[in-house]
């Protein structure tokens, strides 16, 4: 499986079969997000969601031209999301939090370094071991 990535952003309803996300942050190389990559969801906590509630496969990748006349810019992705699962357990900012030792090589804490270090909503590229860890809840 090639590189998997994650994106935390506002879930209107978590069990909808497709999600659409339009001009996402991105950072932690999320902008090489395409087509066919695997996505892990989570609705963002402060837009009142849950943190991790689905899996997903990228159906559209279109990243967002860069404004002219900015110097310092964060590349931003809009992305399609076909549904291929929903979580089956709880992961968010209350179970990722204890795990802060950002060098500790945990699934875990790279998690709640990427997402909530900064608590801007972001498409970020994951570790295979982080994508493996996702996996388990599903």
């Amino acid at each position: 499986m090639g590189v998997r990535y994650a994106i935390k952003a506002a879930v209107l309803d978590a069990s909808a079969p497709h999600f659409g996300f339009d001009a996402q942050k991105t950072m932690y190389g999320g902008k090489h997000v395409a087509a066919g990559d695997t996505v892990y969801i989570f609705a963002s906590e402060n837009g009142g969601g849950q943190g991790l509630v689905a899996r997903g496969r990228v159906t559209l990748a279109i990243p967002s031209p860069k404004p002219t006349g900015v110097d310092r810019y964060t590349p931003r992705v809009s992305i399609a999301v076909e549904r291929t699962g929903i979580a089956r357990r709880r992961l968010g900012r209350a179970e990722l939090k204890p795990f802060d030792r950002w060098r500790d090589g945990r699934p875990e804490t790279e998690l709640n370094f990427k997402f909530y270090r900064q608590a801007t909503d972001k498409i970020v590229a994951l570790s295979g071991g982080a994508g493996a860890f996702l996996d388990t809840f599903f």
